[in-house]
C-alpha cells in the first residue's frame, strides 16, 4: 500500500512539475517580448522584431492547416492580404468618421476579414484534401491577387491603399507613432494569438484535426465528417492569418497587392516547413529564421531566393521534421544524460560542413556576379576575404571547398550518426524512449 501511495505521490509531483514548466515557458516568452526592445532599442532592431512577431502569427496560422490538419495550401496569403486591406479601410473609416475605435482593436477587424473569406470559399475547397485542395487554393490565390490590380476602388491598384495609424483615437496616451509602441502592440497580439492557437490544438477539435490528417477514413467511420473538420480548421487559420495581415497593415501603414501574391504564400510555407510542422514551436523557429534571412540576405546578394530554395531542399531531404524535429530527437539524450557522447562528433563534423557551405556560397556568388564583369560589383566578401568573381583563383577555391568539404563531411557525418545511435541506445536502456 505504501508503495502505491508513494507511486501516486511521485506521479502527482511529476504532473505538477510539468505544469509549472509549461506555464514557465509562456511567462518566459512574455518576459522576453517585454525586455527585448529595452536591450536592442535601435530602429532597425525594433522593425525586425515587429516583422518577426507578425511572421510568427502568420506561420502558426498556416500550421493549423499543414501541421494540424494535413492541408497543403498555396494560397494562404489571400486571408492574410484581405485582412490587411480590411484593416486599412477600417483605419481610414475610423479616422474619417471619428469613431471611438482605438488602434489595438484593428487587428481583430483584419481577423474578421480573413475569417469571412475563409467561410465564403472554405466549404467548397475543403471538400477534398491533398493535391486537389493544393491546386484549388493556388488558383484562388492567383485569382484574388490578379483581381487586386483590377478592382482599384477596393485594392488601390499597384499603389495600394495607404493610411495613418496616428489618426485613430489614442489609447493609454499612446499615439502608436513611434515604432516601439507598434512593437508592443504586435507583441500583445502575438501572445494572445499564440495562446489561442495553442489552446485550439488541445481541444477536441484540434485532436480530431490530427485524426483527419492521419486517417480521414477512420474518422468518418467513428462518426465525424472530415469535410466539416477541414472547413473549421480552414476558418480558424483564416482568422489568425487576417490578424497577421491587420498587424502588417498597421506596421507599414499600407496594403498593396504584394500582400496577396504567391511569394507571400511561399514564404509562409517555407517558414512553417523548415521550422517543423509536428511541433507547435516549429513554425515559431521557422518564422524567426526566414525573417532574419530575408532581411539579411537581401542586403548582401541579389540571388537570396536561391539560398531559400537550397535550404528548403536540404530540409526536405535530410531533416523532414524541420528544425524542431532535429531539436526534439535529442530530448531522450538530454533526459538520459547521454548528450555528451555526441557533442564531440558534432564539433568535428561542423568544420568540414562549414567548409562545404562556404564553397557552395562562393560558387553561387561567383556565378551570379561573373556576368557583371570587372568592377566593384564582381568583388565577393566571404568572411572578410575578398574574392574576384572573374579570377580563376576564386573558381579553384570554390571547387576545393566543395569537393574537399563534401568528402570529409561524408566521413564525419557517418561517425556522427554512429555516435548518435550509441547515445540513443544507452538512453533507451535507461528508460528514456522519447
Amino acid at each position: 500500500m505504501s508503495q502505491a501511495i508513494t507511486t501516486a505521490a511521485d506521479l502527482l509531483k511529476e504532473h505538477n512539475g510539468r505544469n509549472l514548466g509549461f506555464y514557465g515557458i509562456w511567462l518566459a516568452a512574455a518576459a522576453a517580448l517585454v525586455v527585448l526592445p529595452l536591450i536592442f532599442s535601435s530602429g532597425g532592431a525594433l522593425t525586425s522584431f515587429s516583422l518577426i512577431g507578425i511572421s510568427i502569427i502568420f506561420a502558426l496560422s498556416y500550421n493549423i492547416l499543414l501541421g494540424q490538419t494535413g492541408l497543403l495550401s498555396f494560397g494562404h496569403a489571400v486571408q492574410y492580404g484581405l485582412g490587411g486591406f480590411l484593416a486599412v479601410h477600417a483605419m481610414n473609416a475610423v479616422a474619417d468618421h471619428q469613431w471611438p475605435v482605438p488602434l489595438p482593436f484593428i487587428p481583430l477587424i483584419g481577423g474578421v476579414g480573413g475569417l469571412a473569406f475563409a467561410m465564403l470559399v472554405g466549404w467548397v475547397i475543403t471538400r477534398r484534401a491533398g493535391t486537389v485542395f493544393a491546386m484549388i487554393s493556388l488558383g484562388i490565390g492567383e485569382l484574388v491577387a490578379s483581381s487586386s490590380l483590377i478592382l482599384r476602388s477596393v485594392f488601390g491598384g499597384e499603389a495600394g491603399i495607404t493610411t495613418d495609424r496616428t489618426a485613430l483615437p489614442h489609447m493609454f496616451g499612446w499615439s502608436f507613432g513611434p515604432q516601439i509602441q507598434v512593437y508592443y502592440l504586435i507583441a500583445f497580439w502575438l501572445m494572445l494569438s499564440a495562446i489561442a492557437m495553442y489552446a485550439l490544438t488541445r481541444t477536441p477539435l484540434g485532436r480530431i484535426c490530427n485524426a483527419v490528417r492521419d486517417n480521414p477514413g477512420r474518422v468518418e467511420f467513428i462518426g465525424y465528417d472530415p469535410h466539416v473538420v477541414r472547413y473549421l480548421a480552414y476558418c480558424f487559420a483564416g482568422l489568425f492569418a487576417g490578424v497577421a495581415g491587420g498587424l502588417t497593415a498597421i506596421n507599414f501603414e499600407i496594403a498593396n497587392s504584394a500582400f496577396l501574391g504567391a511569394t507571400q504564400s511561399g514564404l509562409v510555407l517555407f517558414a512553417t516547413f523548415i521550422g517543423g510542422t509536428a511541433y507547435f514551436f516549429g513554425p515559431v523557429l521557422g518564422a524567426i529564421l526566414v525573417t532574419y534571412l530575408q532581411l539579411g540576405l537581401t542586403n548582401v546578394t541579389t540571388v537570396w531566393q536561391l539560398y531559400f530554395g537550397i535550404i528548403f531542399i536540404g530540409i526536405v531531404m535530410f531533416a523532414p521534421g524541420g528544425i524542431a524535429g532535429l531539436l526534439m530527437i535529442h530530448r531522450p539524450l538530454i533526459r538520459g544524460r547521454t548528450l555528451g557522447m555526441v557533442i564531440p562528433s558534432y564539433l568535428i563534423a561542423a568544420l568540414p560542413t562549414l567548409a562545404l557551405a562556404l564553397g557552395i556560397i562562393l560558387a553561387i556568388e561567383t556565378v551570379a556576379r561573373y556576368s557583371q564583369g570587372q568592377g566593384e560589383g564582381s568583388v565577393i566578401n566571404l568572411l572578410g576575404v575578398a574574392f574576384n568573381a572573374t579570377s580563376p583563383v576564386t573558381w579553384i577555391v570554390a571547387a576545393v571547398l566543395i569537393i574537399g568539404g563534401f568528402a570529409v563531411s561524408r566521413i564525419t557525418w557517418r561517425r556522427m550518426a554512429e555516435a548518435f545511435d550509441h547515445a540513443a541506445t544507452v538512453a533507451r536502456d535507461r528508460g528514456y524512449l522519447a
